[in-house]
């Protein structure tokens, strides 16, 4: 980095279909940079982080670093033409397979011992993501991307069920020395598909993943486990700042009810589990970083000098509504299989649907959150420009929101 320019830090945190409202956010800001007469095509992010279904945002968009207008025009390209069976199979076979052969084993499991040498590895069956992945990255342009100095670092977050630890696989332009906390590593590597299917594996929804690590065989599942920090890896890899987009509101509202409380299904409970699992790290991350900001203008120059510690701007962007709530109004969008499976523990149900929220990989939700991260960031315009120290009054009015083949034009001009 030449002079004083800062390094920027993008963390997209996981959430399963939620992700679709970090694409909107990055559409607008995408907007907002080029409404605001920036130029220049790379992206504006040095380093890019993700977990879980943001890592695999992360990952795409750390491969197009080279042209900032393609990469997230591919992202909404896929996320507003989303269905189910392109993440998990979704038909009557492949549900019986998997879903109802899962549940029925929990439940009588102990009188089918032909199951006990090869039991079902989860609900649903993600083979489908293999193919949707391998189509909408493009490592070898990742490495050029890092190679060109267009890229600094990518990271990925997954947790080890084998070792019990919870993992930061990065690729960097330059050495970086890994780094080493309570129950959490970094691992300097060559990102693969692997490591996205690792960190994207929804507990007990979604099987595990094997991956070789420290010179073993280890089997990985959704890097929002056990994640405590999940800024960290940006600051570990040097961002001084960093954007963050959740995947659910950081002040939840109590959920509207209607009569007496009855007792929860097991959708609730799962997605209860979720919601801890997905959001609840990083409100408490935001508050650690605060406190650390805030302690950090309070010493003198000198007093800085001495301390490991360095302030880190944010700016965090977070949807302005209950997810759960608009996924309720589209789960009839789910195919009648999956419909099925999820109806037999609730999930169909308004106060089941946060399970639904994580599963619904379908264009109608996807679609309307995306549509809820532009207007939330477009309603946080000014705190974008000041974020990437932009001049705002080179910014023009609102733009309408654009279509994909307008995004995918922008980006190959």
């Amino acid at each position: 980095m030449a002079g004083d320019q800062k390094t920027i830090g993008l963390v997209l945190t996981g959430g399963g279909a939620r992700a679709a409202y970090q694409v909107g956010v990055l559409q607008a800001v995408q907007a907002i940079l080029r409404e605001a007469g920036r130029a220049e095509s790379r992206s504006p992010f040095d380093i890019v982080c993700g977990t879980s279904a943001g890592a695999i945002n992360a990952t795409a968009l750390a491969c197009r670093a080279d042209d900032f207008a393609e990469g997230v025009g591919k992202l909404v390209e896929v996320w507003e033409n989303f269905q189910v069976d392109q993440v998990y199979r979704a038909d009557s076979l492949g549900v019986l397979r998997s879903g109802a052969r899962w549940l029925s084993l929990l439940s009588f499991g102990w009188l089918l011992r032909a199951w006990h040498a090869s039991p079902p590895m989860s609900l649903l069956n993600n083979t489908p993501l293999v193919s949707l992945l391998h189509r909408m990255l493009d490592l070898p342009r990742l490495d050029a991307a890092l190679a060109n100095g267009d890229l600094r670092a990518l990271a990925v977050t997954a947790s080890s069920y084998t070792a019990g630890h919870h993992l930061t696989f990065y690729q960097s332009a330059v050495d970086i020395e890994p780094w080493k906390r309570s129950q959490r590593f970094a691992v300097q590597t060559q990102i693969s598909v692997e490591h996205l299917l690792a960190s994207s594996a929804i507990p007990l929804i979604f099987p595990a993943t094997p991956i070789y690590c420290n010179d073993r065989l280890e089997y990985f599942g959704d890097g929002s486990m056990r994640q405590l920090a999940p800024i960290s890896p940006a600051i570990h890899l040097g961002a001084d700042k960093v954007l963050v987009i959740g995947a659910g509101r950081l002040v939840e509202p109590d959920a509207s009810s209607h009569g007496a409380a009855g007792y929860p299904s097991l959708a609730q409970i799962a997605g209860h589990a979720l919601s801890s699992i997905f959001l609840d790290s990083l409100a408490v991350d935001i508050e650690r970083l605060n406190r650390i900001n805030n302690t950090l203008s309070l010493l003198t120059e000198e007093q800085r000098k001495k301390t490991a510690l360095r302030p880190v701007d944010m700016l965090i962007i977070a949807p302005s509504e209950r997810l759960d709530s608009i996924a309720s109004r589209h789960v009839g969008s789910l195919p009648l299989p999956i419909r099925t499976l999820l109806r037999g523990i609730g999930a169909t149900e308004v106060r089941g649907a946060a399970l639904a929220s994580y599963l619904l990989f379908e264009a109608s939700y996807t679609g309307e959150l995306i549509r809820l991260g532009w207007k939330d960031t477009q309603a946080r315009k000014d705190d974008v420009l000041a974020f990437f120290e932009t001049d705002r009054r080179l910014v023009r009015r609102t733009p309408v929101l654009p279509s994909v083949a307008e995004q995918m034009s922008a980006g190959s001009e």
